[in-house]
């Protein structure tokens, strides 16, 4: 990995996201969006990677810095939160990036209300991964790694 579009794993997240710690933490627990973030920056570092971590409310927003990642990116991590169920226009632009996808979720949707359980970002994705708690994170960021790693 040699240039920064070979290494830089861009990580979204989606609305409401910055109230993690403190929205239903009975749920989504007690750590914050700046917990996750660390959490992601000390995993890409021990992995190699840089990570441009990004959240937003705003769905115009979000898709703006998914179409960002063409030619600049090698990966995408996205937690699309309750864009999850809503957003084709989301997965389009994901599709456009040409770029490998990892969907995380700190719950499992699965097991929640039922319209949570479908995704768009799923049917772009390389893979998902949800119920592991902001650990889901550093797992998604693992899996990106080996994925750029089989790449080269």
């Amino acid at each position: 990995m040699s240039s920064p579009a070979q290494n830089l794993v861009v990580v979204l997240n989606g609305p409401n996201m910055n109230m993690l710690g403190l929205r239903q933490p009975q749920l989504y627990g007690r750590a914050t969006i700046d917990d996750v973030e660390a959490l992601c920056a000390e995993t890409a570092e021990q992995l190699g990677l840089s990570i441009d971590f990004r959240q937003t409310n705003s769905e115009g927003e979000l898709i703006s810095w998914v179409q960002e990642c063409r030619g600049r990116a090698a990966g995408i991590v996205i937690n699309p939160a309750g864009f999850t169920t809503t957003s084709i226009a989301l997965m389009d632009a994901l599709l456009s990036v040409e770029l490998p996808v990892i969907e995380v979720h700190i719950t499992n949707i699965h097991r929640r209300e039922e319209f949570r359980q479908h995704s768009y970002v799923s049917k772009v994705a390389v893979g998902v991964i949800a119920g592991l708690g902001v650990g889901g994170y550093a797992l998604a960021l693992t899996a990106m790694a080996d994925l750029l790693e089989d790449q080269t």
